[in-house]
């Protein structure tokens, strides 16, 4: 096992279990404990992890955000259940752009019965799903990698998407507020889905119940800039009632988690 591989499985049991201990850690990957202490170090400089006497504790702080490999085993069922959703709003030959979230990668997985789309994005996770795809144009926005996250910024990404108008935009976020709409773990991140946003028809957030209430560090737009949410479990009945107010059409799987 490569030791990437096994610091992503220790962030995984973090997310679990909220705390690791060196010993646990070292039987369950038959390594040293020295080998483990290694690993936390890392996360810790990384700042997913804090390191406490013989473990580690999950750092809760809502800036930073797991690897694209940690977060795509979260609430596997209920981005399966917002994928659903979109796949049938999703018509034949329309244009989408989708963005560099987990639950983008389960909404392709979903539209791959379409016969031809054009999907814009800047996700590599997502151009790779696509990429046995035949009968679609995948469009790639350029940029620069961001580390961690498999998916390209900067400016070159969001010139790229600015050049097209589509029938339809599609993100995810890490947090969503009546008072501080949409908001993600970084400016980078924000930048292209605001560019997204804007280059869309209609403006589709994509989130599981466990976004909402949630700030993250910055802010993609207003929540009421947006037409439509898409979420895997009914909101309370304040959101619904500022749903219905602003407009907003909501989207949801079940009644209940």
């Amino acid at each position: 096992m490569l030791a990437v591989e096994r610091r992503n499985m220790i962030l995984e049991k973090l997310q679990d279990e909220r705390k690791v201990v060196v010993s646990e850690l070292s039987a369950l990957f038959d390594v040293s404990e020295e080998t483990i202490r290694r690993d936390l170090d890392k996360l810790d400089r990384q700042g997913l992890a804090i390191k406490s006497y013989g473990g580690a504790v999950l750092n809760e702080n809502s800036a930073l955000d797991m690897p694209f490999n940690v977060r795509k085993n979260r609430n596997i069922k209920g981005k399966q259940e917002i994928a659903d959703l979109i796949g049938s709003l999703v018509k034949e030959d329309e244009h989408i752009i989708v963005d560099p979230s987990t639950t983008a990668v389960a909404i392709v997985k979903a539209l791959k019965t379409r016969k031809k789309l054009t999907v814009i994005t800047s996700s590599i996770e997502v151009l790779i799903e696509l990429s046995d795809v035949s009968g679609w144009d995948i469009i790639c926005t350029g940029g620069v990698l961001r580390e961690n996250y498999l998916t390209l910024v900067g400016s070159r990404a969001a010139d790229m998407i600015s050049s097209f108008y589509a029938d339809k935009a599609i993100i995810s976020c890490k947090g969503i507020d009546l008072n501080k709409g949409v908001t993600d773990a970084n400016e980078a991140l924000s930048q292209v889905k605001q560019a997204m946003l804007r280059s869309a028809k209609q403006r589709i957030v994509a989130a599981d119940h466990t976004k909402f209430g949630n700030v993250a560090f910055s802010r993609i737009c207003e929540l009421y800039a947006v037409d439509m949410v898409v979420t895997d479990v009914r909101p309370g009945r304040e959101w619904m009632d500022y749903f219905e107010e602003k407009g907003i059409e909501c989207l949801y799987g079940r009644e209940e988690i």
